[in-house]
Protein backbone atom coordinates (compact mmCIF):
# COMPACT_ATOMS: atom_id res chain seq x y z
CA UNK A 1 0.00 0.00 0.00
CA UNK A 2 1.38 3.35 -1.05
CA UNK A 3 2.51 5.54 2.17
CA UNK A 4 1.24 8.87 0.91
CA UNK A 5 -2.19 8.19 0.60
CA UNK A 6 -4.89 6.78 2.70
CA UNK A 7 -6.03 3.32 2.30
CA UNK A 8 -9.07 4.53 1.04
CA UNK A 9 -7.87 5.35 -2.37
CA UNK A 10 -5.22 2.21 -2.92
CA UNK A 11 -6.80 -0.80 -1.10
CA UNK A 12 -8.55 -3.78 -3.25
CA UNK A 13 -12.24 -2.74 -3.07
CA UNK A 14 -14.23 -5.61 -1.73
CA UNK A 15 -11.15 -5.79 0.72
CA UNK A 16 -11.74 -2.75 1.79
CA UNK A 17 -15.03 -2.60 2.06
CA UNK A 18 -14.94 -5.05 4.05
CA UNK A 19 -12.06 -4.44 6.67
CA UNK A 20 -13.89 -0.86 7.08
CA UNK A 21 -17.70 -2.21 7.41
CA UNK A 22 -17.37 -5.83 9.04
CA UNK A 23 -16.35 -4.12 12.27
CA UNK A 24 -18.99 -1.84 11.70
CA UNK A 25 -21.97 -4.26 10.82
CA UNK A 26 -19.96 -6.51 14.23
CA UNK A 27 -20.57 -3.62 16.29
CA UNK A 28 -24.31 -2.46 14.86
CA UNK A 29 -25.31 -6.53 15.58
CA UNK A 30 -24.19 -6.14 18.82
CA UNK A 31 -26.24 -2.72 19.66
CA UNK A 32 -29.40 -4.67 17.71
CA UNK A 33 -29.13 -7.31 20.54
CA UNK A 34 -28.90 -4.38 23.04
CA UNK A 35 -32.06 -2.74 21.64
CA UNK A 36 -34.02 -6.80 21.86
CA UNK A 37 -32.34 -7.51 25.41
CA UNK A 38 -33.46 -3.85 26.49
CA UNK A 39 -36.78 -4.47 25.66
CA UNK A 40 -36.67 -8.31 26.76
CA UNK A 41 -36.38 -7.44 30.17
CA UNK A 42 -38.57 -4.12 30.39
CA UNK A 43 -41.35 -6.84 28.96
CA UNK A 44 -41.22 -9.05 31.90
CA UNK A 45 -42.36 -5.56 34.18
CA UNK A 46 -45.59 -5.42 31.89
CA UNK A 47 -47.04 -5.02 28.82
CA UNK A 48 -47.99 -1.33 29.66
CA UNK A 49 -44.21 -0.66 30.52
CA UNK A 50 -43.32 -2.00 27.00
CA UNK A 51 -46.23 -0.02 25.58
CA UNK A 52 -44.27 3.34 27.31
CA UNK A 53 -40.73 2.42 26.23
CA UNK A 54 -42.21 2.00 22.47
CA UNK A 55 -44.05 5.30 22.24
CA UNK A 56 -40.73 6.81 23.60
CA UNK A 57 -38.75 5.19 20.54
CA UNK A 58 -40.04 8.19 18.04
CA UNK A 59 -37.88 10.65 20.78
CA UNK A 60 -34.76 8.13 20.84
CA UNK A 61 -34.74 8.11 16.69
CA UNK A 62 -34.97 12.11 16.65
CA UNK A 63 -31.99 11.75 19.09
CA UNK A 64 -29.85 9.09 16.90
CA UNK A 65 -31.58 11.56 13.88
CA UNK A 66 -29.60 14.63 14.73
CA UNK A 67 -26.92 12.93 15.79
CA UNK A 68 -26.39 10.52 12.81
CA UNK A 69 -27.10 12.97 10.59
CA UNK A 70 -24.61 15.80 11.86
CA UNK A 71 -22.55 13.02 11.98
CA UNK A 72 -22.82 12.15 8.05
CA UNK A 73 -22.53 16.12 6.88
CA UNK A 74 -19.12 15.87 9.06
CA UNK A 75 -17.74 12.50 8.08
CA UNK A 76 -18.58 13.14 4.02
CA UNK A 77 -16.95 16.72 4.09
CA UNK A 78 -14.23 15.48 6.31
CA UNK A 79 -13.39 11.85 4.19
CA UNK A 80 -13.55 14.48 0.75
CA UNK A 81 -11.31 16.53 2.64
CA UNK A 82 -8.90 13.81 3.36
CA UNK A 83 -9.07 12.80 -0.53
CA UNK A 84 -8.04 16.57 -1.37
CA UNK A 85 -5.20 16.08 1.12
CA UNK A 86 -6.56 19.54 2.55
CA UNK A 87 -6.20 18.75 6.48
CA UNK A 88 -6.88 22.25 7.21
CA UNK A 89 -10.68 21.35 6.45
CA UNK A 90 -10.07 18.00 8.12
CA UNK A 91 -9.51 19.74 11.09
CA UNK A 92 -11.88 22.37 11.06
CA UNK A 93 -14.71 20.10 9.74
CA UNK A 94 -14.22 17.90 13.00
CA UNK A 95 -14.37 20.41 15.83
CA UNK A 96 -17.31 22.50 14.08
CA UNK A 97 -18.57 18.86 13.97
CA UNK A 98 -18.37 18.44 18.12
CA UNK A 99 -19.53 22.16 18.35
CA UNK A 100 -23.02 21.26 16.50
CA UNK A 101 -23.78 17.87 18.88
CA UNK A 102 -22.71 19.75 21.96
CA UNK A 103 -25.73 22.38 21.13
CA UNK A 104 -28.00 18.90 19.97
CA UNK A 105 -27.62 18.08 23.82
CA UNK A 106 -28.59 21.18 25.56
CA UNK A 107 -31.85 21.17 23.64
CA UNK A 108 -32.83 17.39 24.48
CA UNK A 109 -31.96 18.83 28.35
CA UNK A 110 -34.79 21.37 28.16
CA UNK A 111 -36.92 18.75 26.55
CA UNK A 112 -36.51 16.05 29.73
CA UNK A 113 -36.84 18.73 32.07
CA UNK A 114 -40.29 20.44 30.80
CA UNK A 115 -41.68 18.53 27.92
CA UNK A 116 -41.66 14.82 28.27
CA UNK A 117 -45.02 14.46 30.69
CA UNK A 118 -46.45 16.63 28.29
CA UNK A 119 -44.99 14.18 24.96
CA UNK A 120 -46.40 10.78 26.86
CA UNK A 121 -50.00 12.60 27.64
CA UNK A 122 -50.82 13.07 24.28
CA UNK A 123 -49.59 9.60 23.45
CA UNK A 124 -50.48 7.15 26.12
CA UNK A 125 -54.81 7.34 24.91
CA UNK A 126 -55.62 7.95 28.66
CA UNK A 127 -53.22 4.95 30.23
CA UNK A 128 -52.05 6.37 32.96
CA UNK A 129 -49.48 3.56 33.96
CA UNK A 130 -47.94 3.98 30.61
CA UNK A 131 -47.77 7.47 31.22
CA UNK A 132 -45.62 7.14 34.23
CA UNK A 133 -43.74 4.26 32.87
CA UNK A 134 -42.83 6.34 29.74
CA UNK A 135 -41.96 9.62 32.09
CA UNK A 136 -39.29 7.54 33.95
CA UNK A 137 -37.63 6.24 31.18
CA UNK A 138 -37.43 9.14 28.69
CA UNK A 139 -36.65 11.96 30.99
CA UNK A 140 -33.23 10.34 31.79
CA UNK A 141 -32.54 9.75 28.56
CA UNK A 142 -33.13 13.24 27.73
CA UNK A 143 -31.08 14.48 29.61
CA UNK A 144 -28.13 12.51 29.94
CA UNK A 145 -28.53 12.43 25.77
CA UNK A 146 -25.01 14.12 25.50
CA UNK A 147 -23.42 10.41 26.20
CA UNK A 148 -25.07 9.33 22.70
CA UNK A 149 -24.05 12.39 20.74
CA UNK A 150 -20.95 12.36 21.87
CA UNK A 151 -20.44 8.65 21.53
CA UNK A 152 -22.01 9.22 17.62
CA UNK A 153 -19.59 11.81 16.57
CA UNK A 154 -16.12 10.94 18.25
CA UNK A 155 -17.45 7.10 16.67
CA UNK A 156 -17.71 9.13 13.11
CA UNK A 157 -14.50 10.75 13.62
CA UNK A 158 -13.03 6.93 13.53
CA UNK A 159 -14.97 6.31 10.62
CA UNK A 160 -14.42 8.94 8.31
CA UNK A 161 -10.66 8.11 7.89
CA UNK A 162 -10.92 4.26 8.11
CA UNK A 163 -10.34 3.36 11.91
CA UNK A 164 -13.94 1.75 11.52
CA UNK A 165 -11.92 -1.50 14.27
CA UNK A 166 -12.08 1.20 16.70
CA UNK A 167 -15.77 1.93 16.56
CA UNK A 168 -16.36 -1.68 16.75
CA UNK A 169 -14.44 -2.19 19.95
CA UNK A 170 -16.71 1.32 21.39
CA UNK A 171 -20.04 0.12 20.10
CA UNK A 172 -19.39 -3.03 21.36
CA UNK A 173 -18.60 -2.10 24.87
CA UNK A 174 -21.15 0.10 25.20
CA UNK A 175 -23.75 -2.26 24.17
CA UNK A 176 -22.06 -5.41 26.19
CA UNK A 177 -22.18 -2.90 29.36
CA UNK A 178 -25.77 -1.99 29.08
CA UNK A 179 -26.74 -5.35 28.53
CA UNK A 180 -25.11 -6.42 31.97
CA UNK A 181 -26.73 -3.47 33.74
CA UNK A 182 -29.86 -3.74 32.38
CA UNK A 183 -31.44 -6.62 34.39
CA UNK A 184 -29.37 -5.48 37.53
CA UNK A 185 -30.80 -1.90 37.60
CA UNK A 186 -34.16 -3.00 36.35
CA UNK A 187 -34.53 -5.85 39.35
CA UNK A 188 -32.69 -4.41 41.67
CA UNK A 189 -29.76 -7.72 41.72
CA UNK A 190 -26.41 -7.89 43.74
CA UNK A 191 -27.89 -5.48 46.20
CA UNK A 192 -28.51 -2.45 43.24
CA UNK A 193 -31.97 -0.40 44.31
CA UNK A 194 -34.98 -1.80 42.27
CA UNK A 195 -35.48 0.75 39.39
CA UNK A 196 -37.51 -0.67 36.74
CA UNK A 197 -38.31 0.84 33.45
CA UNK A 198 -35.74 3.72 34.54
CA UNK A 199 -32.62 1.05 35.40
CA UNK A 200 -32.95 0.34 31.73
CA UNK A 201 -32.58 3.97 30.82
CA UNK A 202 -29.47 4.70 33.07
CA UNK A 203 -28.12 1.14 31.91
CA UNK A 204 -28.46 3.20 28.53
CA UNK A 205 -26.52 6.38 29.62
CA UNK A 206 -23.64 4.38 31.40
CA UNK A 207 -23.45 2.34 28.57
CA UNK A 208 -23.27 5.44 25.67
CA UNK A 209 -20.58 7.56 28.30
CA UNK A 210 -18.56 4.15 28.69
CA UNK A 211 -18.21 3.86 25.11
CA UNK A 212 -17.96 8.22 24.40
CA UNK A 213 -15.02 7.77 26.61
CA UNK A 214 -13.34 4.93 24.50
CA UNK A 215 -14.23 6.48 21.64
CA UNK A 216 -12.26 9.64 22.75
CA UNK A 217 -9.47 7.87 23.62
CA UNK A 218 -9.12 6.37 20.46
CA UNK A 219 -9.12 9.74 18.55
CA UNK A 220 -7.03 11.19 20.69
CA UNK A 221 -3.96 8.28 20.44
CA UNK A 222 -5.05 6.42 17.29
CA UNK A 223 -6.73 9.12 14.73
CA UNK A 224 -3.59 10.82 14.05
CA UNK A 225 -5.36 12.46 10.85
CA UNK A 226 -7.68 14.27 12.66
CA UNK A 227 -6.60 17.09 15.20
CA UNK A 228 -8.79 18.01 17.82
CA UNK A 229 -7.68 21.60 19.47
CA UNK A 230 -10.18 24.02 20.86
CA UNK A 231 -7.73 27.00 21.56
CA UNK A 232 -9.47 29.55 20.72
CA UNK A 233 -11.89 27.89 18.80
CA UNK A 234 -14.63 30.02 16.77
CA UNK A 235 -17.99 28.50 15.03
CA UNK A 236 -17.17 28.45 11.63
CA UNK A 237 -20.23 29.12 9.87
CA UNK A 238 -18.92 28.49 5.80
CA UNK A 239 -18.10 24.85 7.77
CA UNK A 240 -21.28 24.77 9.18
CA UNK A 241 -22.90 25.45 5.98
CA UNK A 242 -21.52 22.53 4.29
CA UNK A 243 -21.74 20.26 7.08
CA UNK A 244 -25.51 20.74 7.17
CA UNK A 245 -26.16 20.64 3.65
CA UNK A 246 -25.38 17.29 3.63
CA UNK A 247 -26.44 16.80 7.16
CA UNK A 248 -29.81 18.96 7.48
CA UNK A 249 -31.04 16.02 4.99
CA UNK A 250 -30.08 13.59 6.60
CA UNK A 251 -31.22 14.84 10.03
CA UNK A 252 -34.87 15.76 8.36
CA UNK A 253 -34.94 12.11 6.55
CA UNK A 254 -34.43 9.97 9.92
CA UNK A 255 -36.90 12.45 11.66
CA UNK A 256 -39.58 11.79 9.47
CA UNK A 257 -38.92 8.22 10.44
CA UNK A 258 -40.12 9.44 13.99
CA UNK A 259 -43.25 11.72 12.32
CA UNK A 260 -44.35 8.26 10.43
CA UNK A 261 -44.20 5.96 13.99
CA UNK A 262 -45.84 8.69 15.52
CA UNK A 263 -48.64 9.06 12.93
CA UNK A 264 -48.44 4.98 13.29
CA UNK A 265 -48.75 4.77 16.82
CA UNK A 266 -51.79 6.86 16.79
CA UNK A 267 -53.35 4.73 14.09
CA UNK A 268 -52.81 1.55 15.84
CA UNK A 269 -53.80 2.86 19.43
CA UNK A 270 -57.23 3.87 18.38
CA UNK A 271 -57.54 -0.06 18.16
CA UNK A 272 -55.47 -1.29 21.24
CA UNK A 273 -51.95 -0.33 23.11
CA UNK A 274 -51.40 -3.74 22.41
CA UNK A 275 -50.67 -3.11 18.50
CA UNK A 276 -48.75 -0.31 19.61
CA UNK A 277 -46.20 -2.47 21.20
CA UNK A 278 -46.56 -5.10 18.64
CA UNK A 279 -45.32 -2.30 16.64
CA UNK A 280 -42.52 -1.47 19.31
CA UNK A 281 -41.66 -4.81 18.97
CA UNK A 282 -41.37 -4.93 15.27
CA UNK A 283 -38.80 -2.01 15.42
CA UNK A 284 -36.95 -3.84 17.90
CA UNK A 285 -36.35 -7.15 15.82
CA UNK A 286 -35.93 -5.21 12.62
CA UNK A 287 -33.27 -3.76 13.64
CA UNK A 288 -30.98 -7.01 14.10
CA UNK A 289 -31.55 -7.32 9.95
CA UNK A 290 -30.98 -3.35 9.28
CA UNK A 291 -28.25 -2.61 11.67
CA UNK A 292 -25.84 -4.93 9.54
CA UNK A 293 -26.61 -2.49 6.84
CA UNK A 294 -26.16 0.87 8.62
CA UNK A 295 -23.45 -0.42 9.30
CA UNK A 296 -22.32 -1.49 5.91
CA UNK A 297 -23.18 2.20 5.20
CA UNK A 298 -20.65 3.48 7.57
CA UNK A 299 -18.06 1.78 6.02
CA UNK A 300 -19.37 2.65 2.44
CA UNK A 301 -19.67 6.25 2.59
CA UNK A 302 -15.93 7.79 3.56
CA UNK A 303 -15.31 5.20 0.95
CA UNK A 304 -17.19 6.61 -1.71
CA UNK A 305 -16.86 10.00 -0.62
CA UNK A 306 -13.08 9.83 -0.32
CA UNK A 307 -12.57 8.72 -4.43
CA UNK A 308 -14.93 11.62 -5.14
CA UNK A 309 -12.85 13.62 -4.17
CA UNK A 310 -9.92 11.94 -5.61
CA UNK A 311 -11.58 11.26 -8.87
CA UNK A 312 -11.50 8.22 -8.92
CA UNK A 313 -14.46 6.69 -10.29
CA UNK A 314 -14.46 3.18 -10.87
CA UNK A 315 -13.52 2.73 -7.52
CA UNK A 316 -17.01 4.25 -6.41
CA UNK A 317 -18.93 2.36 -8.52
CA UNK A 318 -17.26 -1.40 -7.41
CA UNK A 319 -18.36 0.50 -4.11
CA UNK A 320 -21.60 0.78 -4.86
CA UNK A 321 -22.60 -2.19 -6.88
CA UNK A 322 -20.97 -4.58 -3.72
CA UNK A 323 -22.59 -2.78 -1.13
CA UNK A 324 -25.89 -2.92 -2.73
CA UNK A 325 -25.60 -6.86 -3.39
CA UNK A 326 -24.53 -7.72 0.43
CA UNK A 327 -27.56 -5.57 1.55
CA UNK A 328 -29.94 -7.55 -0.55
CA UNK A 329 -28.18 -10.98 0.79
CA UNK A 330 -28.82 -9.75 3.94
CA UNK A 331 -32.34 -8.43 3.28
CA UNK A 332 -32.87 -11.78 2.34
CA UNK A 333 -32.38 -13.58 5.55
CA UNK A 334 -34.05 -11.36 7.46
CA UNK A 335 -37.12 -12.05 5.50
CA UNK A 336 -36.49 -15.68 5.89
CA UNK A 337 -36.60 -15.30 9.51
CA UNK A 338 -39.41 -13.05 9.56
CA UNK A 339 -41.34 -15.72 7.81
CA UNK A 340 -40.48 -18.80 8.97
CA UNK A 341 -39.29 -18.03 12.97
CA UNK A 342 -42.20 -15.48 13.53
CA UNK A 343 -43.71 -16.74 17.60
CA UNK A 344 -39.79 -17.67 18.80
CA UNK A 345 -39.31 -13.98 17.97
CA UNK A 346 -42.75 -12.45 19.83
CA UNK A 347 -41.70 -15.19 22.81
CA UNK A 348 -38.52 -13.25 23.60
CA UNK A 349 -40.72 -10.44 24.50
CA UNK A 350 -43.48 -12.54 26.88
CA UNK A 351 -45.54 -12.05 24.04
CA UNK A 352 -49.44 -12.48 25.33
CA UNK A 353 -51.92 -14.24 23.41
CA UNK A 354 -53.65 -11.06 22.20
CA UNK A 355 -50.12 -9.93 21.18
CA UNK A 356 -49.07 -12.70 18.99
CA UNK A 357 -52.68 -12.70 17.46
CA UNK A 358 -51.81 -9.26 16.39
CA UNK A 359 -47.98 -9.64 16.25
CA UNK A 360 -47.77 -12.65 13.71
CA UNK A 361 -49.23 -11.34 10.28
CA UNK A 362 -47.61 -7.89 11.18
CA UNK A 363 -43.92 -9.37 11.20
CA UNK A 364 -45.09 -11.23 8.35
CA UNK A 365 -46.62 -8.59 6.16
CA UNK A 366 -44.01 -5.94 7.30
CA UNK A 367 -41.16 -8.05 5.98
CA UNK A 368 -42.24 -8.35 2.47
CA UNK A 369 -40.17 -4.58 2.13
CA UNK A 370 -37.59 -6.18 3.64
CA UNK A 371 -35.10 -6.74 0.25
CA UNK A 372 -36.82 -3.33 -1.35
CA UNK A 373 -35.71 -1.73 1.74
CA UNK A 374 -31.59 -3.03 1.31
CA UNK A 375 -31.37 -1.37 -2.44
CA UNK A 376 -33.69 2.05 -0.75
CA UNK A 377 -31.27 2.20 2.23
CA UNK A 378 -27.73 1.96 0.50
CA UNK A 379 -29.30 4.80 -2.46
CA UNK A 380 -29.63 6.73 0.43
CA UNK A 381 -26.28 6.74 1.77
CA UNK A 382 -24.55 6.80 -1.98
CA UNK A 383 -26.55 10.32 -2.48
CA UNK A 384 -25.21 11.72 1.07
CA UNK A 385 -21.66 10.27 0.46
CA UNK A 386 -21.67 12.86 -3.06
CA UNK A 387 -23.30 15.70 -1.25
CA UNK A 388 -27.13 15.15 -2.55
CA UNK A 389 -28.56 14.32 0.54
CA UNK A 390 -31.66 16.17 -0.79
CA UNK A 391 -32.51 13.18 -2.81
CA UNK A 392 -32.31 11.25 0.22
CA UNK A 393 -35.08 13.37 2.14
CA UNK A 394 -37.00 13.35 -1.48
CA UNK A 395 -37.02 9.89 -1.37
CA UNK A 396 -37.66 9.64 2.55
CA UNK A 397 -40.80 12.03 2.11
CA UNK A 398 -42.41 10.12 -0.55
CA UNK A 399 -42.33 6.51 1.41
CA UNK A 400 -43.18 7.75 4.63
CA UNK A 401 -45.19 10.46 4.25
CA UNK A 402 -47.23 10.84 0.68
CA UNK A 403 -47.17 7.08 0.82
CA UNK A 404 -46.99 5.25 4.08
CA UNK A 405 -49.04 6.63 6.14
CA UNK A 406 -51.60 8.06 4.40
CA UNK A 407 -52.20 4.21 3.03
CA UNK A 408 -51.93 2.95 6.57
CA UNK A 409 -54.78 5.27 7.19
CA UNK A 410 -57.18 4.63 4.44
CA UNK A 411 -56.11 0.55 4.99
CA UNK A 412 -57.11 1.38 8.99
CA UNK A 413 -61.02 2.41 7.46
CA UNK A 414 -61.66 -0.69 6.63
CA UNK A 415 -60.15 -3.21 10.14
CA UNK A 416 -62.46 -3.56 13.09
CA UNK A 417 -60.97 -4.99 16.10
CA UNK A 418 -57.65 -6.68 16.57
CA UNK A 419 -58.23 -7.50 12.66
CA UNK A 420 -56.12 -4.97 11.72
CA UNK A 421 -53.43 -7.20 9.19
CA UNK A 422 -54.47 -4.80 6.38
CA UNK A 423 -52.73 -1.49 8.15
CA UNK A 424 -49.04 -4.00 7.83
CA UNK A 425 -49.53 -4.12 4.21
CA UNK A 426 -48.93 -0.14 3.69
CA UNK A 427 -44.92 -1.15 4.57
CA UNK A 428 -43.99 -3.37 1.44
CA UNK A 429 -46.39 -0.53 -0.58
CA UNK A 430 -44.44 2.37 0.52
CA UNK A 431 -40.88 0.40 -0.12
CA UNK A 432 -42.08 -0.58 -3.51
CA UNK A 433 -42.03 3.73 -3.94
CA UNK A 434 -38.92 3.99 -2.48
CA UNK A 435 -37.12 1.79 -5.64
CA UNK A 436 -38.81 3.32 -7.51
CA UNK A 437 -37.72 6.88 -6.71
CA UNK A 438 -34.41 6.09 -5.71
CA UNK A 439 -33.73 4.20 -9.33
CA UNK A 440 -34.82 7.31 -10.88
CA UNK A 441 -32.13 9.82 -8.82
CA UNK A 442 -29.23 7.27 -9.22
CA UNK A 443 -29.62 7.29 -12.73
CA UNK A 444 -29.71 11.48 -12.65
CA UNK A 445 -26.62 10.88 -9.68
CA UNK A 446 -24.91 9.00 -12.46
CA UNK A 447 -24.93 10.87 -15.46
CA UNK A 448 -24.05 14.24 -13.31
CA UNK A 449 -21.78 13.89 -11.14
CA UNK A 450 -20.30 9.94 -11.94
CA UNK A 451 -19.83 9.91 -15.35
CA UNK A 452 -18.25 13.25 -16.07
CA UNK A 453 -15.15 12.36 -13.10
CA UNK A 454 -13.13 10.95 -15.80
CA UNK A 455 -13.12 13.91 -17.93
CA UNK A 456 -12.63 15.74 -14.60
CA UNK A 457 -9.22 13.35 -13.97
CA UNK A 458 -7.92 13.80 -16.91
CA UNK A 459 -7.95 17.39 -16.56
CA UNK A 460 -6.34 17.64 -13.13
CA UNK A 461 -3.80 15.36 -14.21
CA UNK A 462 -3.20 17.87 -17.24
CA UNK A 463 -2.80 21.24 -15.21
Amino acid sequence: MSQSENKMGVMPVNKLLMSMALPMMASMLVQALYNIVDSMFVAQISEDALSAVSLAFPVQTFMIAIGSGTGVGMNAYLSKSLGENNLRKVNRAATNGLFLVFVSSIIFIIFGLFFVDIFFQSQAAGNQAVVDYGDDYLRICSIFSFAIFGQMTFERLLQSTGKTFYTMITQGMGAIINIILDPILIFGYFGFPELGVAGAAVATIIGQTCAMSLAIYFNIKKNTEVKLSFKRFRPHFKTIKIIYAVGIPSIIMMSIGSVMVLGINQILAGFSLTAVAVFGVYFKLQSFVFMPIFGLNNGMIPIVAYNYGALKKDRLIKTIKLSVIYAVSIMIVGFLIFQFFTGELLDIFEASDEMKEIGIPALRIISLSFIAAGFGIIMGSVFQAFGQGVLSLIVSIIRQLFVLLPVAYVFSLFCEGNDIDLIWFAFPVAEIASVIFSTIFIIRVYKRIIKPMDKMRIEKEQA
